[in-house]
């Protein structure tokens, strides 16, 4: 499944690519979606082309494939305004695994894996690195697969088109690498804990955003922690 602006975009480039036989420039897309700068495009593309959805044709300016269409999208994926009140799901893709709970049941008694609940973290402006256990949650297991985990609350804006909203509960394995593209949180300078998508830039490390409001930032090696990666996201209705 894919998030609301992909599958918008995706739609936007079928369409036109029917009407005309070429595909909108950057331009138009990042018009059509009202998007503030090329750079989420560029995003949007490379998960859809990642999925198997588009396919860029070599040597050809603006050249690209729609291979399929998707049979669904994921509801309120694209923003905050409807994000809320969907049914319960389990939403697959790059994201991991996002599972709705109803509010009041997140400790609730169920089948499930007690996982930590260890604090809050940013997907936008920083905050304190992550705080001490407060409580569990029961988690299906079947969202988390093998290893330890923790879950954080997440606070910010800064991750939505990876369909991570302000409030959500991510889940997370503890690790201490992850490859490139991986959704992580990062312990920067041992102060700063954030969750963004890990880009490995020769032997520096980048931290990049899934809302093109914010920068992608560049550290040293040595300046970021790998803390875990994210495997699944629980959200109120």
């Amino acid at each position: 499944m894919l998030t609301r602006k992909q599958y918008d975009l995706l739609r936007f480039i079928h369409e036109r690519v029917k009407e005309t036989g070429v595909p909108p420039s950057f331009d138009e897309m990042k018009e059509a979606l009202d998007l503030r700068s090329k750079s989420g495009i560029h995003r949007l593309i490379t998960a859809l082309e990642e999925r198997g959805f588009i396919r860029r044709l070599p040597n050809r300016a603006r050249a690209l494939e729609v291979v399929r269409l998707p049979d669904s999208v994921s509801p309120g994926i694209g923003g905050r305004s409807s994000a809320r009140g969907f049914s319960p799901s389990v939403i697959e893709g790059s994201l991991g695994r996002v599972h709705s709970v109803p509010e009041g049941e997140e400790d609730a008694p169920a089948q499930g894996v007690a996982v930590p609940m260890m604090g809050r973290i940013a997907a936008g402006t920083p905050i304190s690195a992550i705080q001490s256990r407060s409580h569990t949650l029961n988690v299906p297991p079947e969202i988390l697969g093998s290893g330890e985990h923790y879950a954080l609350e997440v606070r910010g804006d800064s991750m939505i088109e990876a369909g991570i909203l302000d409030g959500d509960t991510v889940l997370i394995r503890k690790c201490e690498s992850a490859e490139t593209g991986d959704i992580i949180v990062a312990l920067i300078d041992d102060e700063e804990a954030t969750l963004k998508r890990l880009r490995r830039k020769g032997a520096s490390i980048a931290l990049e955003a899934a809302n093109p409001a914010y920068e992608t930032r560049i550290f040293g090696p040595d300046r970021v922690r790998i803390q875990g990666r994210l495997v699944g996201l629980m959200r109120r209705y």
